[in-house]
């Protein structure tokens, strides 16, 4: 009977079968007998307490892994904005794909969701705004506003084609109001109406939709950047004319449009002044001239003018420095030119920084508002137009340099202070007209959330939005790190380390696009970096160790460092950053140098070619995403074509190229590319397909028809991130 309930197994903790059988047949039966009983009663307890610490390892592994698509299940708040006159917010969420306006009013600043948008139909939300008087939001759906561009998105493909429509709804909910196709809607001081720009004319509505939009004026040109005098009574508008442009006010439909100081230049950024009575504008040289170096560095100059609406006459109050530095900046919001109660404040790059500067209206008495090495970005003028918000790479932290604060300071003397402090990154600060702060808000665990800023306190709006199996937990903290590449010069990154990393681990360089961004120490502001940054926390989860690197091009150290000399088509300077990042991760404990990896979008797919083609022995294999794999095209217009250095810069833009080393690419590649991209031609990639196959070279692809370059559809963006892990997988972890 005892036998029959042994179990078919060849021996039990050393004890064979046979072993049990002769102790059974002896004739010492019942000793025997007894002892075999005590030690199988032992050695079950010990089967069950492993069989137990089995289970709860199990469940231990199990809590502490997660699928890709949960990492990206987060929301993602963008467009906040605040009412001038009240303490009301309103920005849009994207909730895997299906994106909706929510607000907020004071005191409790909760968030409510007030459209009912349930598709991942690739449809963004963008232009939000609030009317003065609080009881409407304004927001255009459609397009893709971030590539160059602006048509409509049809990434779902859809038999009948979306539209980009100005669309309101009250603040209080109710139903969405189309006003009419267009972009870039602008409420006017009454509340009443709003205008638009559709196929380039200015459009007026009431704000209610309950007359068609109408035809404002005919301008010849692309006319835009419309801009409201504060007394309602004016329109300030940009009619860009191709090689120049001016600035135009349109009154009423007797008064014929004024034009302001119109000169043979492109004239942009109109801003009222607090009276109505006068425009300060942008103004920079019109195209053309004798063709010039493409190779050689040149000041771009511009220049701050005001004009008197009574005379429409200017005159140039300020001038940049004629230096490289003092170029027109290049940066979020450009020169950010504002008129304050007192001041006309714009922003700057002549020391070295991208910082805040006030003059008088006058031009005279220029102030630095904000000095220190850090860059300065996501600007706001206060109502009343005595302070301006905004935020900074620094801190008391060394590693604030990777991060971003709020700051404010008054508009006529340096006196910033912060407004928020710590491990988090905020961004995008918008101020109420309750003079209530507000920002967009994460952390290195917890992705991007609205929220007040009170006291240096970070309150969260909306935070029930992140679903229940959103593996906050498992997300790691990445570390501020530095090297040299090979020419000296310092680069930087983010190092996302496994929490227990196994000897002689694979690694990941991820290189980031644009090129003038940053990445920083947590989720990202900007919504396609928030998506890679969720794929490099899941790279870690695999068994990777991820260096994200900032190379020389981008945001946040400094002008010798965003505008590096031989970069891009003219040497690819930037790539001695990337090189230098394999290398030093294959210097790192426990990382195998011999399965380093690379990733990345845009600028950063071009970097990976460039990687993977150079230097196929330090790379071993890769991720390009609608990069730029043939940068010659671009340097043989036929403009360049008369420059007095086109031979040499033809020659740079060359050896530059991913294709020129099609020869010594050897690495295993993944080419990724959505054939409606405005932004990379998805020839680029068909290109480098062409050159593998008549190389016989095997590669993978991936082709998204319809979609852009910002994967405008959440399952799409899943899928990228889907298929770019495998492939690492598959060549770096189960490659042993």
């Amino acid at each position: 009977m005892f036998l029959l309930m042994l179990p078919e197994q060849p021996n039990y903790g050393g004890i064979s079968n046979n072993l049990i059988k002769m102790i059974f047949s002896s004739p010492n039966l019942n000793c025997l007998g007894l002892f075999l009983i005590n030690y199988l009663q032992i050695f079950a307890m010990k089967k069950l307490a492993l069989i137990c610490s089995l289970c709860f390892i199990s469940i231990q592994l199990s809590a502490q892994s997660y699928t890709l698509k949960s990492a990206l299940s987060y929301p993602f708040p963008t467009q906040l904005v605040a009412s001038k006159t009240q303490g009301k917010l309103a920005w849009a969420v994207n909730e895997q794909g299906k994106r909706n306006i929510y607000v907020a009013e004071a005191p409790a600043y909760k968030a409510v969701k007030i459209t009912d948008y349930g598709e991942d139909d690739g449809q963004e939300l963008t232009s939000i705004s609030l009317s003065d008087d609080g009881k409407w939001v304004v927001f255009v759906r459609g397009g893709d506003h971030g590539g160059r561009d602006g048509g409509p998105v049809n990434a779902a493909s859809l038999p009948i084609a979306p539209k980009i429509q100005v669309m309101t709804v009250p603040f209080n909910g109710g139903k969405v109001n189309i006003i009419g196709e267009g972009d870039h809607p602008v409420i006017s001081p009454n509340s009443n109406q709003l205008v638009f720009v559709r196929a380039g004319q200015v459009m007026i509505s009431p704000i209610n939709g309950a007359t068609p939009a109408q035809s404002l004026f005919y301008a010849k040109g692309t006319n835009g950047v419309c801009r409201w005098s504060p007394d309602g009574n004016k329109l300030a508008f940009v009619s860009n004319r191709v090689d120049h442009a001016f600035i135009g006010v349109y009154t009423d439909q007797a008064t014929p449009i004024q034009w302001i100081s119109p000169g043979l230049a492109k004239d942009n950024s109109p801003v009222w002044s607090p009276d109505s009575k006068r425009l300060a504008f942008i103004r920079m040289p019109g195209t053309g001239g004798e063709p010039d170096s493409i190779l050689a560095r040149k000041h771009q100059p511009w220049a701050i003018w005001t004009a008197e609406l009574s005379t429409g006459k200017g005159k140039q109050i300020w001038k940049a420095q004629e230096t490289i530095s003092g170029s027109y900046p290049s940066i979020d919001g450009g020169a950010n030119l504002n008129w304050a109660s007192t001041k006309i404040v714009f922003s700057s790059y002549h020391d070295g920084w991208p910082h805040l500067y006030a003059i008088d209206e006058e031009g005279k008495n220029e102030l630095l508002l904000t000095p220190g090495n850090f860059a300065v970005e996501n600007i706001k003028l206060s109502a009343d137009g005595k302070h301006l918000v905004f935020c900074a790479n620094t801190g008391k932290d060394a590693a604030d340099l990777d991060r971003r604060h709020v700051y404010q300071v008054s508009v006529d003397r340096a006196d910033m202070k912060a407004l928020s402090t710590g491990k988090g990154i905020e961004s995008y600060p918008v101020i109420t007209g309750d003079g209530t702060v507000a920002c967009l808000s994460s952390t290195a665990q917890r992705p991007l959330l609205a929220a007040i800023l009170s006291k240096q306190e970070i309150k969260l709006r909306g935070e029930e939005l992140i679903p229940a199996n959103f593996p906050i937990k498992d997300m790691v903290t990445p570390k501020h790190v530095s090297f040299k590449a090979a020419d000296g010069k310092t680069v930087y990154g983010q190092l996302f380390s496994p929490l227990k990393a196994l000897k002689n681990h694979p690694a990941i360089v991820y290189v980031h696009g644009g090129p003038q961004r940053q990445m920083m120490l947590g989720w990202n502001p900007m919504d396609y970096y928030s998506i890679d940054y969720a794929l490099n926390q899941y790279l870690v989860s695999l068994g990777f160790t991820v260096l994200s690197v900032n190379y020389r091009l981008g945001l946040g150290y400094g002008f010798d460092f965003h505008k590096p000399i031989n970069a891009g088509a003219q040497g690819a300077s930037e790539y001695q950053d990337v090189k230098a990042a394999g290398e030093w991760l294959a210097t790192q404990p426990n990382i195998d140098g011999k399965r380093i990896g690379i990733y990345g979008g845009s600028y950063g797919g071009y970097l990976t070619a460039l990687a993977l083609g150079k230097d196929s022995k330090l790379f071993a294999a890769g991720v390009d995403i609608h990069g730029v794999n043939n940068r010659f095209s671009a340097a043989n217009t036929e403009n360049n074509a008369q420059a007095p250095d086109a031979t040499l810069a033809a020659e740079r833009a060359r050896i530059s190229s991913p294709v020129t080393y099609i020869s010594t690419w050897t690495s295993p590649v993944l080419i990724i590319h959505a054939d409606d991209d405005r932004n990379v031609a998805f020839s680029q990639s068909v290109d480098l397909a062409k050159r593998f196959e008549d190389k016989k070279f095997d590669f993978e692809f991936l082709a998204i028809p319809d979609d852009t370059h910002h994967w405008m559809k959440f399952s799409n963006g899943l899928k990228v991130s889907e298929v770019t892990a495998d492939f690492l997988k598959r060549k770096l972890i189960d490659r042993k």
